[in-house]
């Protein structure tokens, strides 16, 4: 494609209170989704739509953003940082670039991976039409997001996370255009418990007949919950890789949709299920089974632990024979109780599981925690906690 003259702002400043524990070191952007940063599926996708500039807002833990992109030479695009120290909201977060865009640009989420193609749609469009654009596609979970209304193309409403708007609806998929007008409009928008949200100045156009909408089946992919990057990670292997130094012995099986990094090792019977991503330096003790889950670099599972439908953290230790079964269970995230998961549960980076450690499916064991050899978890474990059997 044709290199872009409208750079893209990506919003990358987010704590992610909901993705806690993962999200205590870590921005929601830099997750990792097969092995690769969220945030740098979008900036593909951008760099491969033909942008050559890109503004990231960061915030929440952005070292680690601005540590891995750097000035995007290895992208090959240009890199840009704006920082929104205070949190106050997606459209906070825009007006923080107004003193470095100048002209039309584009608005992406730096957590949701999109189509290449979605983002040059919205850049012809805002070229075509020099008004807003907004970017929807079909959901089956529309509460979860802002459900938007169109007529003739037109955008005539948005809701944020409406209660009841039936099994299906159009949302907003998080990918805009915008002229250096919205900057005004920002500012012209009232608080909604104490942020200022991009779907409320949005609200303003609409009723002004004012947004232009592009329409999208493609691939939308977000991780909102947990539970969520076991599904995001499952939908990106694509056939999966390995780095060439893994290790994985002559007797350990691995299917073929798996993801193994750099000098991961895995032991003798050992047995790596599908939908699996193992990052840097991970090990795989002998006989021990992994499957459908996320495991961050420098982790281990030791000799004979069952590890099925969840996420280890960095540098965690699961200990031998432990067992994380996995299994349909309910999760509650702030006070919203999510039944009917399929989610073994959550080892927050640093924490170690003991020697024959049961954990109970949903359960989200914090950073630093330790279980100790024999017992049984449940629930959530705040950081450092320490659980004893008996």
């Amino acid at each position: 494609m044709s290199v872009s003259p409208i750079p893209a702002v990506v919003l990358a400043a987010g704590e992610g209170r909901r993705l806690a524990p993962l999200t205590h070191r870590r921005p929601k952007p830099m997750l990792p989704v097969a092995n690769r940063p969220l945030l740098e599926y979008v900036v593909s996708a951008l760099v491969e739509a033909g942008v050559d500039r890109i503004v990231l807002v960061v915030g929440h833990r952005q070292e680690r953003i601005r540590t891995h992109f750097r000035d995007g030479d290895d992208w090959d695009v240009r890199i840009e940082y704006v920082e929104q120290s205070t949190r106050l909201g997606t459209a906070h977060a825009v007006a923080q670039v107004e003193p470095v865009v100048d002209g039309p640009f584009l608005v992406l989420n730096g957590d949701r991976i999109v189509d290449p193609a979605l983002i040059a749609d919205v850049r012809d469009r805002l070229l075509e039409s020099g008004s807003p654009v907004v970017s929807v596609t079909p959901s089956k979970q529309p509460t979860r997001y802002g459900v938007v209304e169109l007529d003739d193309g037109r955008v005539v409403s948005i809701q944020e996370k409406p209660h009841d708007v039936g099994d299906s609806a159009l949302i907003n998929a998080g990918v805009y255009g915008f002229g250096g007008d919205v900057f005004e409009a920002i500012r012209e928008t009232p608080q909604e418990g104490g942020e200022l949200a991009i779907t409320t100045t949005l609200a303003s156009y609409a009723d002004a007949d004012g947004i232009s909408a592009v329409e999208y089946r493609g691939t939308w992919l977000d991780v909102t919950h947990l539970w969520d990057l076991l599904y995001v990670t499952e939908a990106t292997i694509d056939g999966g890789r390995t780095a060439e130094t893994a290790s994985v012995h002559d007797r350990a099986s691995v299917a073929a949709d798996v993801v193994l990094g750099e000098n991961v090792r895995v032991d003798a019977n050992a047995t790596v299920g599908g939908a699996t991503a193992l990052g840097a330096n991970v090990t795989i003790g002998a006989n021990a089974v992994v499957s459908n889950a996320v495991v961050l670099p420098d982790a281990v599972i030791e000799p004979g632990a069952v590890v099925n439908e969840a996420i280890v953290g960095e540098s965690a230790h699961v200990g031998a024979n432990a067992t994380i079964a996995g299994g349909e269970t309910s999760v509650i995230v702030d006070d919203t109780v999510h039944e009917g998961v399929d989610f073994g549960g959550v080892i927050g980076d640093t924490a170690r599981l003991g020697g024959g450690v049961t954990v109970v499916p949903g359960a989200i064991v914090g950073d630093g925690a330790t279980v100790e050899d024999g017992a049984s978890v449940a629930g959530r474990l705040e950081t450092d906690a320490v659980v004893r059997r008996g």
